[in-house]
């Protein structure tokens, strides 16, 4: 229990302790992102199985597959309106502070070959086929949470209609054994956070440097400023609206938002906010295990706002004057992109880079943003984890089965 309640402390010392390092030491800064490194591939190897036997208990242990279609629904529309709702802040939030406006956006050699390497990996992704698994090692080895969601769905209805009490027990005593190992793995390995968010910081600085910031400055604090209006404008509504209570809510989601922040990665806060949301909101595992891998694919509320703001940001250094109608035909053609791409690796550029070209302007200019991507990719990934572990509060009161204080 100490180290649960000091695991934020411990982050956030070394968060600081990283900065210093790459501030001072750039060389043996540069050489710490292997801690980071570590980290994550450990927290890779939680997340497959944890999905997948939560799920499968949750479906064919605790539930019936009308109440899975049911919650189905009802997340899907919920994450919908949200989406919509951190679209139209990330557009309001560019239009007022036109922090594109006089930019000078000019990719260095090292941005424009990250982002042509980023494009050439990806060219040939298509957003539907993606979502299903066509071989569950692979959707592993990737690391693609949806195609698990998907491929741990089918299995659990496919158990649930198993007539034999003796074959279904086997299995699902299985995946709750599973699933409370996860668990204590994922205790052990946070135990490596703080040195991995060290690592993490002390590379982030060494390489970012300062300069970097001359002409985007404006565009990062845009986005911290509209995620900021995000979080007051549409999160504390929604918890007024459903009772939540925010102190046993904040206890709940510090640690993986944190985890989020520091290590600009949903898939290192995932296995902690499994965690939390179960033992601390006392949320059933059913909706847990549903709802907050699905909402890593379908609510990602940082990301989304994030582009919707970079778009025109781009569209104002260019020296063009985006339309309210180009606007909204914008936003729409971004709730269609954004989803299902939560397995990609550098997915949210790849969005920004066809939603640029789609409005006639030239898409170079968003290799420029690169500079900086890692300062803004720390804000959003932690309100998209924050608010994917709202969005299971929300499902879990929407089916009169929240569990903890109101």
């Amino acid at each position: 229990m100490k180290l649960k309640f000091n695991l934020v402390a411990q982050i956030f010392l070394g968060m600081l302790i990283g900065v210093a390092i790459g501030y001072f030491w750039k060389d043996a800064g540069s050489s710490l992102k292997i801690l980071s490194d570590i980290f994550l591939r450990l927290i890779k190897t939680i997340i497959a199985p944890l999905v997948f036997a939560t799920l499968v208990v949750g479906i064919a242990g605790h539930s019936n597959l009308k109440q899975v279609g049911r919650m189905g629904l009802k997340a899907i529309l919920y994450f919908e309106i949200v989406t919509a709702l951190a679209l139209a802040v990330g557009l309001v939030a560019i239009n007022l502070t036109h922090a594109g406006t006089g930019a000078s956006l000019s990719a260095n050699e090292t941005q424009i070959e990250k982002a042509t390497k980023l494009i050439d990996q990806k060219k040939d992704h298509n957003v539907i086929l993606d979502i299903f698994p066509e071989n569950i090692a692979k959707a592993v080895f990737e690391g693609n949470v949806l195609q698990v969601v998907i491929f741990s769905v089918l299995f659990a209805i496919g158990l649930s209609l198993v007539t034999k009490p003796d074959q279904r027990k086997t299995m699902l005593s299985f995946c709750e054994s599973l699933s409370e190992v996860m668990f204590k793995f994922t205790d052990v390995v946070m135990r490596f956070a703080p040195f991995a968010v060290a690592g993490a910081m002390a590379y982030t600085v060494s390489n970012l440097g300062l300069g970097v910031l001359k002409d985007l400055f404006m565009l990062v604090l845009t986005l911290y400023g509209a995620l900021i209006a995000f979080v007051l404008l549409v999160f504390i509504p929604v918890g007024l609206i459903i009772k939540l209570d925010f102190k046993l809510f904040i206890k709940a989601a510090t640690e993986p938002v944190s985890i989020a922040f520091a290590t600009a990665s949903s898939e290192a806060a995932l296995p902690k906010a499994f965690e939390n949301m179960e033992h601390i909101m006392k949320i059933p595992n059913k909706i847990v295990s549903f709802v907050l891998p699905t909402g890593y694919s379908f609510n990602l509320d940082g990301s989304t706002l994030y582009l919707s703001l970079a778009s025109v940001f781009i569209a104002q250094a260019c020296g063009i004057d985006l339309t309210i109608g180009q606007q909204i035909y914008m936003c729409l053609v971004l709730m269609l992109t954004s989803k299902g791409v939560a397995g990609v690796r550098g997915a949210s550029f790849i969005i920004l880079v066809s939603t640029v070209s789609s409005l006639g302007l030239p898409a170079e200019k968003a290799f420029a943003i690169l500079g900086v991507d890692v300062l803004m990719d720390m804000a959003r990934t932690a309100i998209n984890v924050a608010g994917n572990c709202l969005a299971t509060v929300v499902v879990a009161k929407w089916e009169g089965e929240f569990e903890g204080k109101m």
